[in-house]
């Protein structure tokens, strides 16, 4: 049965904002493997987010919520990770299965690593070349996508690394791994991306260096054999979660909207940095800190959206964003053109012909381009009337009911279960802001 969100005349409210996954996961991670009881609190739990606590259950820490959004992990500590009795099932996480093989990597353990159909089609190479060069193994060998087996050990070499790809995952597994590799770890990025395994290190005691390379590179190391320690911590709210509700208010017809407590870090704000180009009436108030990130409180109004070209400095801090900025570039008057994101290929779905599949089918004008695309604005409230393919995506499944309600006609999607992979709250925050959305 598919899903409708049908035109509303208003949205408007005050949320606050689920927790942040990419925080969440790490934060499992982390304390799965430090010395001592961690409690952590705001986690979301998505079902990505359950599956890496499942997992770090199954390596040996122990896992418990003790209250919604509460949990207590007491850690492997010295004793260190275990192999485990079964596969570890990541489901559709992309990060919970790329990180936790550089958390593994360093132990002497062996684990199989399983997927849902998505995640077993996305590319594995960029994280396991590397983790090999520290003498990690995987099998079957020269197979670049899960199911994988690891084995690990617990004296990895160290290794000074320049991925191809500005990745935050890519270099968060690589810091992982050299936790336990004898020496000085680095990494040399394109361009400095997603800094959150570094500042959650730093608060689980680890010491982690960052300083300019050329040009616009950004280099990381860590040194081996550091001590991860027990903290108690509140996870931040998540900023690509919060973009729904905030598009939600900038396109409608009356629009006013306050998101709560959501993450402010410079490595992921190009969403909000690309929609101020546009136009779009934001306000911010900072509220203080949670797991060594600023928090702030977010207000968002209908706004006169205008197209622009989206600098391609800001893809690596909005990737994940781009599904619902074409939403709001399809409002805007003009064209809004992106380049610079051929990643955008390779996440839950081929997202550039995805976000172009989902503009086209509600009769918005829109040119595909191997790295990005343009959209043509219609300068107000598009078609829509479209039945959207969500390839099992769940950020093309929000946008998409998200333009439904300020298009002329309602929008449907296919399917709505992989929403819970990242905002299982999606549909309840949606509706508390006035969305009108229904199974039809």
């Amino acid at each position: 049965m598919a899903w409708t969100s049908f035109p509303v005349d208003r949205f408007q409210g005050a949320i606050r904002a689920p927790g942040d996954k990419s925080c969440s996961h790490r934060a499992l991670m982390l304390a799965g493997a430090a010395t001592g009881v961690s409690e952590i609190s705001g986690l979301l739990e998505g079902e990505d987010v359950i599956n890496t606590a499942r997992a770090m259950q199954a390596l040996g820490a122990e896992v418990e919520q003790t209250a919604p959004g509460r949990w207590r992990i007491r850690g492997a500590g010295k004793a260190g990770l275990r192999s485990p009795s079964a596969p570890l099932d990541f489901g559709n996480s992309g990060t919970g299965s790329r990180l936790m093989m550089g958390l593994m990597a360093g132990y002497d353990l062996t684990a199989e690593l399983t997927g849902d159909k998505s995640l077993s089609s996305r590319p594995m190479a960029r994280i396991t070349d590397p983790l090999k060069l520290m003498g990690a193994q995987f099998s079957p060998e020269g197979r670049d996508k899960l199911p994988l087996t690891l084995t690990g050990r617990a004296d990895l070499t160290p290794i000074s690394y320049a991925p191809k790809q500005a990745s935050a995952q890519v270099k968060s597994a690589i810091l992982l791994a050299g936790l336990n590799a004898d020496g000085l770890t680095e990494v040399t990025e394109l361009h400095a991306t997603r800094d959150h395994t570094e500042r959650m290190l730093r608060s689980f005691g680890v010491e982690v260096s960052v300083r300019p390379g050329t040009g616009s590179q950004n280099v990381v190391s860590i040194k081996g054999g550091q001590s991860l320690q027990a903290v108690e911590t509140s996870i931040p709210g998540d900023p690509s979660s919060a973009g729904f509700l905030i598009a939600g208010a900038l396109i409608s017809p009356s629009g006013g909207v306050v998101v709560e407590h959501i993450m402010s870090n410079e490595t992921r704000d190009g969403f909000f940095q690309a929609i101020g180009r546009m136009g779009a009436g934001l306000g911010a108030e900072e509220i203080g800190d949670g797991a060594g990130e600023r928090l702030v409180d977010l207000q968002a109004a209908t706004s006169n959206l205008k197209g622009c070209t989206i600098p391609e400095t800001l893809v690596a801090a909005m990737i994940d964003e781009f599904p619902i900025l074409a939403v709001i570039a399809a409002f805007a008057k003009g064209e809004t053109r992106v380049r610079g994101a051929e990643e955008l290929r390779v996440k839950e779905s081929d997202r550039i012909s995805a976000i172009v599949a989902m503009l086209r089918v509600n009769g918005v004008e829109v040119e595909e381009h191997k790295d990005g695309f343009t959209v043509m604005g219609c300068d107000g409230p598009p078609p829509g009337g479209g039945l959207v393919e969500t390839r099992h995506d769940h950020r093309i499944a929000m946008s998409a009911l998200v333009m439904g309600t300020a298009s002329q006609k309602p929008v449907a999607v296919d399917d709505i279960a992989m929403i819970a992979t990242s905002y299982p709250e999606f549909l309840d925050h949606m509706r508390t802001l006035g969305a009108d959305i229904r199974e039809t």
